[in-house]
C-alpha cells in the first residue's frame, strides 16, 4: 500500500510540475510574441523617427546590457526575499506593457526610452522565473524543464516577428504592428495572473531551502562554469551583423534575410526541446555539442554561398537552442537552491555583458578582417570546452 501511494505522489507531482512548466511556457511564448514581434521593427521604427544608425545601435545595444546588468539585481533580490512571483510580475509588467505605447510615439527619444524599458523589465524578472522554473524541473529533469520551456519561448520568438511583418506588409504602418501586440500582451499577464492563482508557492517541487546557508559562497566550479559561458557569449555572433553581412555581400537577397531569422528561430526552439531531453540523459556532451555547432555556423555564414549561408544559419539556431536551455539547467545543479537566483543574476549578467563586448569586438574586426572575425568568434567559443569539462558531472 505504502509504495502504491509514493508512486500515485510522484505521479501527481510530476504532472502538476509539467503543467506548472507548461503554464510559464505559455506565459513566455506570448511575451515573446509580443516584444520580439516589436524588436524586429524596433530599428526602422527609430529611424521613421528621425534617429540615426549610430542612435539605433546605441539604443540597442543600452538596453541588452542593461537588461543583462539588472538581472543580477533581480537575483539578488530573489535570494533575499524569496517573492519570486512579486518580482515576475513586476518584470512582465514593465517588459510587456511598454510594447503597445510604442504606437503612441512620436519622438525617437520617447521610443529609445521604451525600448530601454522593455528590456529592463525582462533582467528584473528573468532570474525569478528561472528560479521557480528550476523547482518545477526537479521533478521532471533539469534538462527537459528548461528545454520544453525554451521551446515554447522560441515559438513565440518565431511567430512574433511573422506577425509583425504581415501587418505591416498590410498596413504600411509600424503603430498598428505595435497596437497590435497590446492583444498578446494582455494575454500573457493574464495567463501570468492564473498561474499565480494555481501554483502560489513552486518551491514546493524542490528541496526544502535552508536559508541559513545562505550567505554561504557560490562553489568554484559554479565561478568555472561563468567563466565557460562568458567565452561562450564573448564568441557569439549577433545576428544583426550576421543580416548586415548577407545583404553587404548580396549573398541573400534582402527579401529572403527576415526569412532565414525565422528559420534560425524555430530551429532554436526545437534544437532547445531535444538538447534539455538528452542532457538529463547524457550531461556534458550535449554542451560540448551546442558549442560546436554555434562555432561551425560562423565560417559557413560568413564565406560560404547561399546554400552554405542557409546551412550556417541552421547550425546557428541548432547551436543557440542547445545552450540556451542546457546552461541554465546545470546552474541549478551546481549551486544550492537557496542561492539560485543570486547564482542566475550572476551567470546571467556575466553572459549578457560579455556578449555585448564580444558582439562589439567582432563588428570591429569585421570592418578590418573577416577572416579574423570569424577566427576571434569560434576560437573563444571553442576554448569554453576544457572549462565546461572541468565541471562535468553525471546528470542527476
Amino acid at each position: 500500500m505504502g509504495t502504491a501511494q509514493a508512486d500515485t505522489d510522484f505521479r501527481v507531482s510530476r504532472e502538476s510540475a509539467i503543467r506548472f512548466i507548461v503554464t510559464l511556457g505559455t506565459i513566455s511564448l506570448l511575451a515573446d510574441v509580443t516584444y520580439e514581434g516589436a524588436r524586429s521593427v524596433n530599428g526602422p521604427f527609430l529611424g521613421t523617427l528621425g534617429a540615426s544608425a549610430a542612435i539605433v545601435g546605441i539604443v540597442s545595444g543600452s538596453g541588452e546590457l542593461i537588461g543583462y546588468v539588472l538581472r543580477l539585481a533581480g537575483g539578488v533580490a530573489a535570494d533575499k526575499t524569496r517573492r519570486y512571483w512579486t518580482l515576475t510580475v513586476i518584470g512582465y509588467v514593465i517588459n510587456l506593457l511598454v510594447v503597445p505605447f510604442m504606437a503612441l510615439a512620436h519622438h525617437w527619444g520617447v521610443a529609445a526610452a521604451l525600448i530601454i524599458a522593455e528590456r529592463a523589465g525582462k533582467g528584473l524578472r528573468t532570474p525569478s522565473r528561472d528560479v521557480m522554473l528550476s523547482q518545477a524541473s526537479k521533478v521532471v529533469g533539469r534538462g527537459w524543464g528548461f528545454g520544453l520551456h525554451e521551446f515554447m519561448d522560441q515559438t513565440g520568438a518565431f511567430l512574433g516577428p511573422l506577425l509583425v511583418a504581415l501587418v505591416v506588409a498590410e498596413t504600411l504602418h509600424y503603430n498598428r504592428a505595435y497596437a497590435l501586440l497590446g492583444i498578446p500582451a494582455g494575454l500573457a499577464i493574464l495567463a501570468l495572473i492564473r498561474a499565480i492563482t494555481l501554483y502560489p508557492d513552486p518551491s514546493r517541487f524542490d528541496e526544502p531551502a535552508t536559508p541559513a546557508s545562505q550567505s554561504g559562497s557560490l562553489s568554484r566550479q559554479f565561478w568555472i562554469y561563468v567563466v565557460a559561458g562568458g567565452l561562450i557569449a564573448f564568441g557569439f555572433v549577433d545576428l544583426p551583423l550576421i543580416a548586415f553581412h548577407f545583404q553587404k555581400t548580396n549573398v541573400v537577397s534582402p527579401a529572403l534575410i527576415p526569412v532565414l531569422y525565422a528559420v534560425a528561430m524555430g530551429i532554436e526552439g526545437l534544437s532547445a526541446l531535444a538538447s534539455g531531453k538528452l542532457l538529463d540523459r547524457l550531461g556534458t556532451p550535449v554542451l560540448i555539442a551546442g558549442v560546436l555547432l554555434a562555432a561551425a555556423s560562423n565560417p559557413l555564414v560568413f564565406f560560404g554561398s547561399f546554400w552554405a549561408a542557409v546551412a550556417g544559419m541552421a547550425l546557428w539556431g541548432a547551436g543557440m537552442g542547445a545552450l540556451q536551455s542546457t546552461m541554465r539547467a546545470r546552474i541549478a545543479d551546481l549551486v544550492p537552491a537557496e542561492r539560485r537566483g543570486s547564482a542566475y543574476g550572476i551567470f546571467n549578467t556575466a553572459f549578457g555583458v560579455l556578449w555585448f563586448a564580444g558582439s562589439s569586438a567582432i563588428g570591429i574586426l569585421y570592418g578590418r578582417s573577416l577572416a579574423s572575425a570569424v577566427t576571434f568568434a569560434v576560437v573563444t567559443q571553442l576554448a569554453a570546452i576544457p572549462l565546461l569539462l572541468m565541471v562535468r558531472r553525471r546528470p542527476t
